[in-house]
């Protein structure tokens, strides 16, 4: 039976380590659930472990905003106190309180 904890949580701000975007988490898988195309798009040097929490991120870069989906080794925190400007923020989160996006909604 796999036995995983995410490190980060719905709401909470991220980074990429390794390319300029953050977002904001929504969803997280326990370990990998996408496709094996998109996995194996992935150059192999750069590939993740699939047996790890992979993270939904509203997310956003210089020019766009779209939805990303990264494993919890590429993520970093970001407590920089800037707000996300994903235009689908409002439909899931509220405003920013302390660095955080609370739900619209309680989870099961």
């Amino acid at each position: 039976m796999l036995r995983t904890r995410a490190k980060y949580y719905l709401g909470q701000v991220v980074r990429h380590r390794k390319h300029p975007f953050r977002g904001v988490v929504f969803d997280v898988d326990p370990e990998f659930s996408n496709t094996e195309e998109w996995y194996q798009n992935i150059p192999e040097q750069s590939r993740p472990v699939r047996d790890q929490p992979f993270y939904h991120l509203l997310a956003e870069n210089d020019q766009s905003y779209y939805v990303a989906y990264v494993s919890e080794q590429n993520l970093v925190a970001d407590y920089s106190g800037e707000p996300v400007g994903h235009p689908d923020l409002d439909e899931m989160f509220g405003p920013m309180e302390d660095g955080v996006y609370p739900l619209h909604y309680n989870m099961n």
